[in-house]
């Protein structure tokens, strides 16, 4: 379709995504994101190849290179530090670009948001929907701003507790706990620290990424049969007990520097997969709105931001917003489910002290299903 004026509810990865490539087709887009300073939480993120190619698409990839790391192959050990084997990690965003990578959170959310306004969106932050009214081929907005606006499409990029999801679907799945929780921090990098180094524990993963040319962030996954909420001055105290057990030179130098600076962040592991459809009418949910996986593939930013550029594309190939959803949920349904569902059996196999053959042979299959053309 040649014209298109369309709202995004989130400010988030996938939202930034769908309005970046949406401006390029020369369609409207209003972003609307509710809170009023656009942060970003949290340390580093892990980004696979499949997410450095969709950094390419979006032209933000000489961006993320500035400013993060990219690196090639993961190197897997045993808590006391004997390796077990190097994954070797695909070159899919070219060549000379490695096949894989590590950002702070908060810098890859201000490239995006720069590249969002550079695009033409017209971005309003501290502002969110109050009502959606679905009349004929409009979406009537009221915004909790007061004012009235009239889209022939509304995004719901509005994460895993999306109110658009319940709105649109209030029957839908809540989120479920897996069992396990994350914690992550922000180090100096030491020289022996060149690319993903990771160590498995009983109970406890550790790894590193590399996410500037200083620091590193570490991620550990604990499992926590219930959702506890832990107070923050427990953080320091509990991640630096949980690192006794690794024995390996590098993770004793983490637990050695990790100090109340680090940044320490700690998270319930939550998943959701909301059955089809994932719209109504001429309201869409994208990202973690409509799939929210566990950090297991490492690939939960790069379906989101994948969404948006299928979403956009659908868009422009398709003659009615109608087809264009269809066609749009047809190409992500089956890739989301295997993401979700793969992370998901990856967990309970880390629980339950599962078959390490299994674990595996799915790693091997998603990585490879990822690979694949979106």
């Amino acid at each position: 379709m040649k014209a298109l004026n369309a709202l995004i509810v989130g400010g988030g990865f996938s939202g930034m995504a769908a309005a970046i490539e949406m401006r390029k087709l020369g369609f409207a887009v209003d972003l609307v994101e509710m809170d009023a300073d656009w942060r970003s939480y949290g340390a580093g993120i892990s980004l696979g190849a499949p997410t450095l190619r969709a950094f390419a698409k979006l032209g933000i990839l000489d961006a993320f290179l500035e400013c993060g790391s990219a690196t090639d192959g993961v190197e897997l050990f045993t808590a006391n530090g004997r390796k077990i084997t190097d994954i070797p990690t695909p070159r899919l965003a070219g060549p000379d670009i490695p096949g894989g990578g590590g950002v702070m959170r908060p810098a890859l959310a201000a490239i995006l948001a720069a590249a969002t306004r550079k695009a033409g969106a017209r971005v309003k932050v501290g502002v969110t929907f109050e009502t959606l009214g679905q009349d004929g081929d409009k979406v009537d907005v009221l915004f909790s701003d007061g004012e009235r606006g009239s889209y022939d499409l509304v995004v719901g990029a509005d994460g895993l507790n999306s109110q658009v999801r319940k709105i649109l679907f209030p029957d839908a799945p809540a989120p479920v706990y897996v069992g396990q929780c994350v914690w992550r921090a922000v180090l100096p990098r030491p020289p022996e620290v060149r690319t993903v180094m990771m160590w498995m524990g009983r109970h406890v993963k550790a790894g590193v990424n590399p996410v500037s040319r200083d620091e590193m962030y570490l991620f550990v996954t604990e499992d926590r049969p219930r959702n506890d909420r832990i107070a923050r001055e427990e953080f320091l105290p509990l991640l630096q007990n949980m690192l006794t057990s690794f024995t390996a030179p590098v993770m004793t130098y983490v637990r050695a520097s990790l100090n109340e600076s680090s940044q320490i962040v700690y998270r319930p592991i939550e998943w959701l997969l909301a059955p089809r459809p994932w719209g109504r009418n001429r309201v869409v949910l994208i990202g973690d709105a409509a799939h929210a996986t566990t950090p297991h593939l490492a690939s939960g930013a790069c379906i989101g931001i994948e969404d948006g550029l299928v979403l956009a594309e659908a868009l422009a190939q398709a003659e009615t917003v109608e087809a264009a959803l269809s066609a749009f949920e047809a190409r992500r349904w089956e890739r989301c489910r295997m993401v979700v569902e793969n992370s998901v059996r990856l967990a309970e196999l880390e629980i339950t002290g599962g078959d390490p053959g299994e674990h595996a042979r799915l790693m091997g299959q998603s990585m490879g299903a990822l690979a694949a053309p979106i």
